[in-house]
């Protein structure tokens, strides 16, 4: 719902930054704070601090980390939105990393930076985001949009044959995958490790014939449709 947003220097940005490395935490906010128009007004190293601090905090934007030692910011993102629906992630991290960027889009990031990005690059991505816009890097995302933005209805059969072949703990994992889970995430509802996850949701697609999470996501979303037609 988010509306193009202004600001000024009498109304400025306000940011929250979470990274578990304080050399790069200061560097942002000295970054940011420089601009009159964005105010940087708290941060956090761990994603149980974001989660205790950002919300009292009311930013309009969040910068946050997405590996951290306690958790990751994609979950932090889902968390602090669902608390606060307006707010705008931007997601930094050091990896080209497409499964982390679906997660991401799944969790509702508005944006997705890779933290070799120049500095007034960064600071026009807080603005963008911060303005109700999207801030995704178009060379890592234009498949990936590609498929979010396809016809689950054209692409995929109402009940699709290859889902007979899944397992019981591979329909599992489809569901949360359809519910924007991380591998982390399923991994701790269903009590396996994360290698366990991955090892699962590779054979899984491989059956559906898919190659991507977010198809498999869309396969979840139809068998959830049917599932409670069928009671």
């Amino acid at each position: 719902m988010a509306e193009e947003r202004t600001f000024n220097e009498q109304h400025p940005i306000r940011v929250f930054l979470l990274d578990d490395h304080e050399v790069v935490r200061r560097g942002l906010a000295d970054l940011l704070d420089t601009e009159p128009d964005i105010r940087v007004v708290g941060d956090a190293d761990t994603a149980a601090h974001a989660l205790a601090r950002g919300p009292a905090l009311r930013p309009d934007v969040a910068v946050l980390d997405i590996r951290l030692p306690d958790g990751d910011g994609i979950t932090v993102c889902r968390e602090l939105r669902d608390r606060m629906p307006e707010l705008a992630c931007l997601m930094l991290t050091s990896f080209d990393d497409e499964e982390a960027l679906l997660d991401a889009i799944m969790a509702g990031a508005s944006g997705y930076v890779l933290k070799q990005i120049r500095g007034s690059d960064l600071v026009s991505a807080v603005r963008t985001v911060a303005s109700g816009q999207s801030m995704l890097d178009p060379a890592t995302t234009a498949r990936l949009m590609r498929s979010l933005r396809a016809e689950p209805a054209a692409s995929v059969p109402s009940v699709p044959p290859e889902v007979a072949a899944l397992s019981p703990r591979e329909r599992d994992i489809l569901a949360l995958i359809g519910e924007g889970l991380t591998n982390r995430e399923i991994g701790r509802r269903l009590y396996l490790s994360e290698k366990t996850v991955k090892n699962h949701i590779s054979r899984m697609l491989a059956k559906l014939g898919v190659q991507r999470r977010v198809q498999a996501a869309v396969l979840a979303s139809h068998l959830d449709r049917h599932g409670s037609e069928g009671g």
